[in-house]
Protein backbone atom coordinates (compact mmCIF):
# COMPACT_ATOMS: atom_id res chain seq x y z
CA UNK A 1 0.00 0.00 0.00
CA UNK A 2 1.42 3.37 -1.04
CA UNK A 3 1.42 6.41 1.22
CA UNK A 4 -1.26 8.12 -0.90
CA UNK A 5 -3.47 5.03 -0.76
CA UNK A 6 -2.97 4.81 3.00
CA UNK A 7 -3.96 8.45 3.51
CA UNK A 8 -7.08 8.11 1.34
CA UNK A 9 -7.96 4.93 3.18
CA UNK A 10 -7.37 6.63 6.55
CA UNK A 11 -9.61 9.59 5.77
CA UNK A 12 -12.42 7.29 4.65
CA UNK A 13 -11.96 5.14 7.75
CA UNK A 14 -11.93 8.12 10.10
CA UNK A 15 -15.23 9.34 8.69
CA UNK A 16 -16.98 5.98 8.33
CA UNK A 17 -15.93 4.72 11.77
CA UNK A 18 -18.17 7.22 13.53
CA UNK A 19 -20.87 7.71 10.93
CA UNK A 20 -23.22 4.67 11.08
CA UNK A 21 -22.06 3.30 7.72
CA UNK A 22 -19.53 0.59 8.72
CA UNK A 23 -15.85 1.49 8.57
CA UNK A 24 -14.92 -2.17 8.01
CA UNK A 25 -17.16 -2.38 4.95
CA UNK A 26 -15.65 0.84 3.60
CA UNK A 27 -12.22 -0.58 4.31
CA UNK A 28 -13.08 -3.60 2.20
CA UNK A 29 -14.89 -1.70 -0.56
CA UNK A 30 -12.46 1.22 -0.97
CA UNK A 31 -9.71 -0.81 -2.72
CA UNK A 32 -12.36 -2.49 -4.89
CA UNK A 33 -14.09 0.74 -5.95
CA UNK A 34 -10.82 2.60 -6.56
CA UNK A 35 -9.26 -0.33 -8.40
CA UNK A 36 -6.33 -0.88 -6.05
CA UNK A 37 -4.53 -4.18 -6.58
CA UNK A 38 -3.31 -4.75 -3.05
CA UNK A 39 -0.97 -7.58 -2.14
CA UNK A 40 -3.00 -10.64 -1.02
CA UNK A 41 -0.44 -11.29 1.73
CA UNK A 42 -1.01 -7.77 3.04
CA UNK A 43 -4.77 -8.26 2.99
CA UNK A 44 -4.52 -11.59 4.81
CA UNK A 45 -1.81 -10.86 7.37
CA UNK A 46 -1.46 -7.10 7.85
CA UNK A 47 -4.75 -5.51 6.81
CA UNK A 48 -6.42 -5.86 10.20
CA UNK A 49 -3.44 -4.54 12.25
CA UNK A 50 -3.14 -1.63 9.79
CA UNK A 51 -6.83 -0.79 10.22
CA UNK A 52 -6.50 -1.04 14.00
CA UNK A 53 -3.69 1.53 13.87
CA UNK A 54 -6.13 3.82 12.09
CA UNK A 55 -8.69 3.01 14.79
CA UNK A 56 -6.16 4.11 17.41
CA UNK A 57 -6.18 7.55 15.82
CA UNK A 58 -9.99 7.48 15.87
CA UNK A 59 -10.10 6.48 19.55
CA UNK A 60 -7.67 9.26 20.44
CA UNK A 61 -9.91 11.77 18.65
CA UNK A 62 -12.91 10.48 20.63
CA UNK A 63 -10.99 10.71 23.88
CA UNK A 64 -10.08 14.33 23.13
CA UNK A 65 -13.60 15.25 21.98
CA UNK A 66 -15.29 13.72 25.04
CA UNK A 67 -12.51 14.63 27.46
CA UNK A 68 -14.92 16.57 29.69
CA UNK A 69 -17.14 13.50 30.09
CA UNK A 70 -14.22 11.18 30.84
CA UNK A 71 -12.65 13.61 33.29
CA UNK A 72 -16.05 14.05 34.91
CA UNK A 73 -16.42 10.29 35.33
CA UNK A 74 -12.92 9.90 36.75
CA UNK A 75 -13.36 12.88 39.02
CA UNK A 76 -16.62 11.63 40.46
CA UNK A 77 -15.79 7.95 41.03
CA UNK A 78 -16.35 8.41 44.73
CA UNK A 79 -19.90 9.50 43.99
CA UNK A 80 -22.54 6.95 43.03
CA UNK A 81 -23.43 8.85 39.86
CA UNK A 82 -19.87 8.73 38.53
CA UNK A 83 -19.45 5.04 39.35
CA UNK A 84 -22.78 4.24 37.73
CA UNK A 85 -21.88 5.91 34.44
CA UNK A 86 -18.56 4.07 34.38
CA UNK A 87 -20.34 0.77 35.04
CA UNK A 88 -22.75 1.47 32.17
CA UNK A 89 -19.75 1.89 29.86
CA UNK A 90 -18.20 -1.32 31.21
CA UNK A 91 -21.45 -3.24 30.64
CA UNK A 92 -21.71 -1.84 27.10
CA UNK A 93 -18.09 -2.70 26.32
CA UNK A 94 -17.90 -6.28 27.64
CA UNK A 95 -19.89 -8.10 24.91
CA UNK A 96 -17.78 -6.80 22.03
CA UNK A 97 -14.56 -7.38 23.97
CA UNK A 98 -15.44 -10.98 24.84
CA UNK A 99 -16.92 -11.91 21.45
CA UNK A 100 -14.08 -10.20 19.61
CA UNK A 101 -11.52 -12.17 21.61
CA UNK A 102 -13.35 -15.46 20.99
CA UNK A 103 -14.25 -15.10 17.31
CA UNK A 104 -11.85 -12.59 15.72
CA UNK A 105 -9.62 -15.31 14.26
CA UNK A 106 -12.64 -17.11 12.79
CA UNK A 107 -13.94 -13.91 11.21
CA UNK A 108 -10.59 -12.59 9.94
CA UNK A 109 -10.87 -14.42 6.60
CA UNK A 110 -14.03 -12.51 5.60
CA UNK A 111 -12.50 -9.07 6.28
CA UNK A 112 -11.41 -8.78 2.64
CA UNK A 113 -14.52 -10.29 1.02
CA UNK A 114 -16.21 -7.59 -1.06
CA UNK A 115 -19.43 -9.53 -1.66
CA UNK A 116 -19.98 -10.27 2.04
CA UNK A 117 -19.25 -6.66 2.99
CA UNK A 118 -21.70 -5.34 0.37
CA UNK A 119 -24.44 -7.74 1.45
CA UNK A 120 -24.19 -6.88 5.13
CA UNK A 121 -23.95 -3.18 4.30
CA UNK A 122 -27.47 -3.52 2.85
CA UNK A 123 -28.55 -5.32 6.05
CA UNK A 124 -26.99 -2.48 8.03
CA UNK A 125 -29.11 -0.02 6.06
CA UNK A 126 -32.21 -1.99 7.03
CA UNK A 127 -31.09 -1.96 10.66
CA UNK A 128 -30.70 1.83 10.57
CA UNK A 129 -34.13 2.16 8.96
CA UNK A 130 -35.61 0.05 11.76
CA UNK A 131 -33.79 2.27 14.26
CA UNK A 132 -35.38 5.34 12.73
CA UNK A 133 -38.80 3.73 13.01
CA UNK A 134 -38.41 3.04 16.73
CA UNK A 135 -36.68 6.32 17.59
CA UNK A 136 -40.01 7.69 18.91
CA UNK A 137 -39.43 5.55 22.00
CA UNK A 138 -36.36 7.64 22.79
CA UNK A 139 -37.15 9.84 25.78
CA UNK A 140 -34.42 8.84 28.25
CA UNK A 141 -31.08 10.35 29.10
CA UNK A 142 -28.03 8.21 29.83
CA UNK A 143 -28.62 8.51 33.57
CA UNK A 144 -31.92 6.63 33.12
CA UNK A 145 -30.32 3.62 31.41
CA UNK A 146 -30.17 0.29 33.25
CA UNK A 147 -27.16 -2.03 33.35
CA UNK A 148 -29.04 -4.74 31.47
CA UNK A 149 -30.00 -2.23 28.81
CA UNK A 150 -26.36 -1.15 28.48
CA UNK A 151 -25.43 -4.82 28.03
CA UNK A 152 -27.97 -5.17 25.19
CA UNK A 153 -26.51 -2.09 23.50
CA UNK A 154 -23.09 -3.73 23.83
CA UNK A 155 -24.38 -6.91 22.19
CA UNK A 156 -25.64 -4.87 19.25
CA UNK A 157 -22.25 -3.17 19.06
CA UNK A 158 -20.73 -6.64 18.59
CA UNK A 159 -22.40 -6.87 15.18
CA UNK A 160 -19.50 -4.76 13.91
CA UNK A 161 -17.38 -7.92 14.03
CA UNK A 162 -19.07 -8.72 10.72
CA UNK A 163 -17.95 -6.47 7.82
CA UNK A 164 -20.89 -4.35 6.72
CA UNK A 165 -22.43 -3.78 10.13
CA UNK A 166 -21.69 -0.41 11.67
CA UNK A 167 -20.58 -0.36 15.29
CA UNK A 168 -22.02 3.08 15.87
CA UNK A 169 -25.14 2.36 13.83
CA UNK A 170 -25.92 -0.84 15.72
CA UNK A 171 -25.28 0.64 19.15
CA UNK A 172 -27.23 3.84 18.40
CA UNK A 173 -30.17 1.78 17.11
CA UNK A 174 -30.06 -0.37 20.24
CA UNK A 175 -29.97 2.85 22.26
CA UNK A 176 -33.20 3.94 20.59
CA UNK A 177 -34.70 0.53 21.37
CA UNK A 178 -33.69 0.93 25.02
CA UNK A 179 -35.42 4.32 25.05
CA UNK A 180 -32.52 6.77 24.72
CA UNK A 181 -32.96 10.08 22.96
CA UNK A 182 -31.10 10.66 19.67
CA UNK A 183 -28.27 12.68 21.18
CA UNK A 184 -27.98 10.45 24.27
CA UNK A 185 -27.84 7.29 22.11
CA UNK A 186 -25.15 8.82 19.88
CA UNK A 187 -23.13 10.08 22.86
CA UNK A 188 -23.23 6.68 24.60
CA UNK A 189 -22.22 4.98 21.34
CA UNK A 190 -19.22 7.29 20.99
CA UNK A 191 -18.23 6.71 24.64
CA UNK A 192 -18.38 2.95 24.12
CA UNK A 193 -16.14 3.22 21.07
CA UNK A 194 -13.14 4.53 22.99
CA UNK A 195 -12.33 1.50 25.22
CA UNK A 196 -13.22 -1.11 22.60
CA UNK A 197 -11.01 0.49 19.95
CA UNK A 198 -8.12 1.00 22.36
CA UNK A 199 -8.51 -2.63 23.42
CA UNK A 200 -8.28 -3.83 19.82
CA UNK A 201 -5.20 -1.66 19.36
CA UNK A 202 -3.48 -3.23 22.37
CA UNK A 203 -3.99 -6.66 20.81
CA UNK A 204 -3.18 -5.89 17.17
CA UNK A 205 -0.61 -3.08 17.03
CA UNK A 206 2.20 -5.16 18.62
CA UNK A 207 1.75 -7.65 15.76
CA UNK A 208 2.34 -4.84 13.28
CA UNK A 209 5.35 -3.55 15.21
CA UNK A 210 6.98 -6.98 15.56
CA UNK A 211 6.23 -8.14 12.02
CA UNK A 212 8.72 -7.52 9.24
CA UNK A 213 6.56 -4.97 7.40
CA UNK A 214 9.21 -2.33 6.65
CA UNK A 215 7.76 1.10 5.85
CA UNK A 216 4.19 -0.11 6.48
CA UNK A 217 4.61 0.71 10.18
CA UNK A 218 5.40 4.37 9.47
CA UNK A 219 2.71 4.56 6.81
CA UNK A 220 0.26 3.18 9.38
CA UNK A 221 1.29 5.82 11.91
CA UNK A 222 0.68 8.62 9.41
CA UNK A 223 -2.62 6.99 8.50
CA UNK A 224 -3.58 6.93 12.18
CA UNK A 225 -2.96 10.66 12.43
CA UNK A 226 -5.07 11.36 9.34
CA UNK A 227 -7.85 9.06 10.60
CA UNK A 228 -7.84 10.84 13.95
CA UNK A 229 -8.25 14.26 12.38
CA UNK A 230 -11.07 13.01 10.15
CA UNK A 231 -12.74 11.30 13.12
CA UNK A 232 -12.64 14.45 15.25
CA UNK A 233 -14.37 16.42 12.48
CA UNK A 234 -16.86 13.58 11.97
CA UNK A 235 -17.92 13.29 15.60
CA UNK A 236 -18.32 17.09 15.76
CA UNK A 237 -20.68 16.93 12.76
CA UNK A 238 -22.50 13.81 13.96
CA UNK A 239 -23.26 15.08 17.46
CA UNK A 240 -24.73 18.28 16.04
CA UNK A 241 -26.67 16.32 13.44
CA UNK A 242 -28.36 14.17 16.08
CA UNK A 243 -28.99 17.15 18.33
CA UNK A 244 -30.75 19.12 15.60
CA UNK A 245 -32.51 16.28 13.78
CA UNK A 246 -34.83 14.40 16.09
CA UNK A 247 -36.73 13.05 13.07
CA UNK A 248 -35.24 11.03 10.20
CA UNK A 249 -31.70 11.45 11.56
CA UNK A 250 -30.78 7.87 10.60
CA UNK A 251 -32.62 7.79 7.28
CA UNK A 252 -29.87 9.33 5.07
CA UNK A 253 -27.34 6.82 6.39
CA UNK A 254 -29.77 3.93 5.85
CA UNK A 255 -30.35 4.96 2.23
CA UNK A 256 -26.61 5.43 1.63
CA UNK A 257 -25.77 1.96 2.96
CA UNK A 258 -28.50 0.29 0.92
CA UNK A 259 -27.50 2.08 -2.29
CA UNK A 260 -23.76 1.50 -1.93
CA UNK A 261 -24.12 -2.13 -0.88
CA UNK A 262 -26.72 -2.82 -3.56
CA UNK A 263 -24.62 -1.24 -6.32
CA UNK A 264 -21.48 -3.16 -5.39
CA UNK A 265 -23.41 -6.40 -4.99
CA UNK A 266 -25.02 -5.93 -8.41
CA UNK A 267 -21.62 -5.32 -10.01
CA UNK A 268 -20.11 -8.36 -8.30
CA UNK A 269 -22.91 -10.72 -9.28
CA UNK A 270 -23.66 -9.42 -12.77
Amino acid sequence: MTLLQALIFALIQGISELFPVSSVAHGVLTPYVLGWNLDPVFLKEHFLPFVVMLHLGTATALLVFFRAEWLGILGSLRASGGRRKLMLIVCGTLPAAVLGFLFEKNLRHIFSNVTIAAFFLIVNGLLLYWGEKIRAKGVKDLEDLGYGQALIIGLFQSLALVPGFSRSGASITAGFWMGLRHEAAARFSMMLATPIIFGAAVLEIPKLVLADVGPLLYTSMLGGLAAGLAAFASVWVLMRWFKRNEFNAMLPFAVYCALLGGTVLFLRLS
